[in-house]
């Protein structure tokens, strides 16, 4: 049951199998209407087996045998596998709107359906992806490709970014590097399988136990604890306007996601003032000294960093939990509800909000807002479907709202917000803020090589507005084309490194002593971008989301408050 009390029985054998064909078994029982009905069928998705063994991976199921059950001094759970089965990483392959983001993309861009599968499967499906690519195997999320249970790499695919993916990334030189970022990560052939390296960050490990078990040999990796390995994936450059082949002259490539570049030009960059690792923040360390095998083997280690993999999508966590038999998902609620809840608080510590000065003068109120991004990127970073906006409330004595810029509807939509009411337009970047239809969101707006608004990621050439909250010490005069800002926020004196500055003005009915509130919200998939990818409900993946969309109750988080009364 859903949070709106209504059965949802879905078939989601999702995919991509039937990118463009029609599907039966979308549909809502009960007292309410159907969110979406469709004809014809599509394939169970089962659980994988995640004890899997195959020549270059394993399973994440193969490390849980030693790397579960684990406790540090206090008696905390901190189990490898099961903190991570509950992240975005391990599910990334299940996350149902890269699926219907796929499938629509591929629908728009038919001739680009092969490419699509091969890049998108790189990051999402990297054991798979990076097997097929050694084993000369087609590479493909169509029909009888990698997530489909008939495709003998749909164990490999179905286990997300695992354990045995980037504990054998090779530092090759190019880790951090555009050659190496976009999925160009590299993982060696051993002619023995009982070869393969397990990097980690201890320089003594002993090997006998892990070779005679699962056939990998623990190997000193010094480049496991640095943000060069994330940049493998969370650097990400996709063919633009449609262009396809080797990068050359007569390429072009737009920045999907540039997180580690973003990190790169900022204080928290190694050597930087503030300088903190990816690793640091998004896998933090236990106090103390803790075993690292349920077996008793080894020796106590400091410094063991949680395999949490901390984030700030808790709205398809919460996807992911509520409809966790549909989508095949084996991981129990209490486990993605402790994630959810350590990601909330992580999320917490993003940003800052504070209400500088707040005065009235002739029946006006005037209140200047200071943000801070407190993180070592933009805010948000990552796919561009993300935005943070602000949330501003006046009210009287009685409590009855006055004024109120950024109202969040239940449907997901802000009040105001003009790609909310049309996905073809976006809101300005504001210095002021004198009307309720006009919302600050900070947010990144894909154009195509027409200027246009686009939300189809094959067909965007630049940014036509990044006015994302930029990291402390990044110099938005001076940043690389790929991470700069654009659009209004250029010339905004007081949108800088480390947050921005608004005034809002507010003119009031009477006099008398007022309450000011002012929150900053997240929301991972912006309401005007998914509306977009709805106009593609034919498709039964894009069905499958939307119908899942509509019913779950989460969809903003509240990042920071703050509140002043004024008389």
């Amino acid at each position: 049951m859903n949070s709106c009390g209504k059965t949802i029985w879905l078939s989601l054998g999702f995919v991509l199998a039937s990118l463009v064909g029609c599907s039966d078994g979308v549909q809502i029982s009960g007292d309410q209407e159907p969110v979406v009905t469709l004809s014809g069928t599509l394939p169970d998705l089962s659980p994988h087996a995640d004890g899997f063994a195959g020549a270059y991976y394993s399973g994440s199921g193969q490390c849980s045998t030693c790397h579960d059950d684990l406790q540090d001094n206090e008696g905390n759970d901190i189990s490898l596998v099961k903190d991570w089965s509950s992240s975005m990483m391990a599910n990334a392959s299940r996350d149902p709107y890269w699926i219907a983001k796929v499938a629509a993309e591929s629908a728009r861009n038919p001739h680009l359906q092969d490419t699509l599968g091969d890049t998108c499967s790189r990051c999402h499906a990297p054991m798979a992806n990076d097997t097929a690519r050694k084993e000369d195997l087609p590479i493909s999320l169509a029909s009888g490709g990698l997530l489909d249970t008939s495709n003998a790499l749909f164990d490999h695919a179905m286990d997300g970014v695992s354990c045995t993916l980037c504990h054998q990334m090779d530092d090759d030189g190019l880790l951090g590097t555009p050659e190496g970022s976009s999925g160009n990560f590299n993982v060696l052939i051993q002619s023995n399988p009982s070869d393969r390296p397990a990097y980690g960050p201890y320089s003594d490990p002993n090997g006998v136990r892990m070779q005679a078990q699962v056939r990998f040999n623990p190997v000193f990796g010094e480049h496991m604890g640095k943000s060069e390995v994330c940049a493998s994936c969370h650097d990400l450059q996709t063919p633009s306007g449609g262009h396809l082949g080797v990068a050359d002259a007569t390429s072009s490539f737009f920045p999907e996601q540039m997180v580690f570049s973003e990190w790169r030009n900022s204080s928290f960059a190694e050597g930087g003032e503030n300088g903190q690792t990816c690793q640091s923040c998004h896998m933090p360390v236990v106090e103390g000294a803790v075993m690292l095998s349920s077996e008793g083997s080894g020796v106590p280690r400091e410094g063991f960093s949680r395999h949490t993999f901390l984030g700030a999508n808790t709205v398809m966590q919460s996807m992911l939990m509520e409809y966790s038999d549909e989508l095949g998902i084996s991981v129990p609620a209490a486990r993605f509800e402790e994630s959810i809840e350590r990601n909330r608080e992580f999320l917490q510590s993003a940003a800052e909000i504070d209400i500088s000065d707040s005065v009235i003068q002739a029946d006006r109120l005037q209140t200047r807002l200071v943000i801070r991004n407190r993180t070592g990127h933009k805010l948000p970073s990552g796919f561009p479907s993300r935005r943070v906006y602000v949330h501003f409330v006046v009210r009287d004595d009685s409590e009855s709202i006055v004024f109120e810029s950024g109202a969040l509807n239940a449907d997901g939509s802000v009040v105001g917000l003009d790609a909310d009411t049309d996905s073809d337009r976006y809101e300005l970047h504001y210095e002021l803020i004198d009307s309720a239809e006009q919302v600050q969101v900070y947010e990144a707006i894909m154009g195509d090589s027409a200027d246009r608004v686009t939300h189809t990621l094959m067909q965007a050439s630049a940014y036509l507005k990044d006015n994302r909250l930029l990291p402390t010490g990044f110099d938005k005069a001076s940043a690389p084309d790929d991470i700069r800002v654009a659009g209004q926020a250029v010339a905004d004196a007081d949108f800088q490194d480390g947050g921005d500055e608004i005034t809002y003005q507010v003119a009031l009915p009477s006099s008398g002593n007022y309450t000011v509130t002012a929150e900053l919200v997240y929301q991972p998939l912006a309401f005007g971008h998914i509306q977009d990818l709805f106009d593609d409900a034919q498709l039964p993946a894009v069905a499958q989301f939307k119908t899942l969309f509509d019913a779950s109750a989460l969809k903003a988080e509240v990042i920071a408050s703050s509140t002043i009364q004024v008389r």
